[in-house]
């Protein structure tokens, strides 16, 4: 397996960082909120903002490229400093979750990882591969999202982790996992479904490459 031989951005032990995996199809303001949320009431150094190549539970029927995913992610959110854009399953090889999150605590044994979710991720977080196995690994911090927050506290996952509650606090990316805490402030109801169908995938992607 090939792994960074350096980080994507600043790295040292004892970092609190945020993962906020998705396809970022197209990367808008509500990713922007999830991450700002964390940042403000978790005391997060940063938050890494991991693109996949392809999500396994959706179709590739209108998926842009990796290449131009990344890139418009990069231009459009990479001016906030403490928002880094990368592709980590390319570069470690890897598809679900678990094993993504297995390579990145290999290669940074010493960083305070914390998983970062909305709450219409947490309504289907039981259908990902080996979700049990993702939650007893990392904390997980959940942001409330319009339409979706009585599905998602009402769903499998929320259901098993009821007992693993925490406050959203800057202690909650020390706990020991199985954690959840759940983020809430202004509510966005920027979506990238709705991105797509107002402009169109291939409008929707425009920018330079990526400088990471």
């Amino acid at each position: 397996m090939t792994e960074w031989l350096c980080p994507p951005g600043p790295c040292a032990p004892g970092l609190k960082i945020g993962l906020l995996g998705g396809s970022f199809n197209p990367a808008h303001e509500g990713h922007l909120y999830i991450s700002e949320l964390a940042l403000k009431q978790l005391g997060l150094d940063y938050v890494w903002w991991l693109v996949a190549p392809q999500n396994p539970l959706k179709p590739t029927a209108g998926m842009a490229p990796l290449r131009e995913r990344l890139s418009y992610a990069a231009r459009k959110f990479e001016h906030h400093l403490r928002i880094i854009v990368v592709d980590v399953e390319t570069t470690f090889r890897t598809r679900y979750t678990i094993d993504t999150l297995a390579a990145m605590r290999r290669r940074f044994p010493c960083v305070r990882f914390v998983w970062l979710m909305g709450s219409d991720n947490l309504a289907g977080f039981h259908h990902w591969h080996r979700w049990r196995d993702i939650a007893r690994s990392v904390p997980i911090a959940v942001a409330l999202r319009p339409g979706s927050t009585r599905a998602a506290l009402s769903a499998p996952a929320a259901r098993l982790l009821s007992g693993a509650r925490e406050p959203a606090s800057r202690r909650f990316p020390l706990c020991r996992p199985p954690a959840l805490a759940i983020l809430d402030g202004r509510r966005c109801h920027a979506s990238a479904t709705a991105i797509r169908a107002r402009q169109g995938v291939s409008e929707a992607f425009v920018g330079a490459i990526p400088s990471w």
